[in-house]
């Protein structure tokens, strides 16, 4: 049985899912894991592939969701962002690290899409 937080975070991912295809983008992998690291979207427009950290919260107490992807992180996302090129990758494709923050605060949820949000990590 997923935990209220695994609930809440599919919940982000949904969101963040369908406010991308509203502009636009092809959702081409949802929840793309690579041993026990994952990539929450894998998002496809104009030839640009966007790996996408969706970060959900309730309420603006802990901070900005965006906020949230921190060094290592980053750095987990560019692993698996490599196995997945290495695998489905085309040419000539461009690729970049996208964040989502989903902030729900009782009936409103806001979604701040940050674009090339980090550069790949060493």
């Amino acid at each position: 049985m997923r935990t209220h937080n695994q609930r809440f975070g599919a919940l982000g991912e949904r969101i963040a899912a369908r406010w991308l295809a509203k502009r636009g983008w092809r959702i081409v992998y949802h929840r793309f894991v690579n041993g026990r690291r994952d990539i929450d979207l894998v998002a496809e427009r104009d030839g640009v592939v966007a790996f996408v950290e969706v970060k959900a919260r309730k309420g603006a107490e802990f901070g900005d969701p965006v906020e949230a992807v921190h060094r290592r992180k980053q750095r987990e996302l560019t692993k698996s962002a490599q196995v997945w090129i290495d695998r489905h990758g085309r040419q000539p494709e461009t690729y970049r690290f996208d964040v989502i923050g989903v902030l729900v605060a009782g009936e409103r949820v806001l979604v701040k899409h940050v674009e090339n949000a980090f550069n790949i990590a060493s």
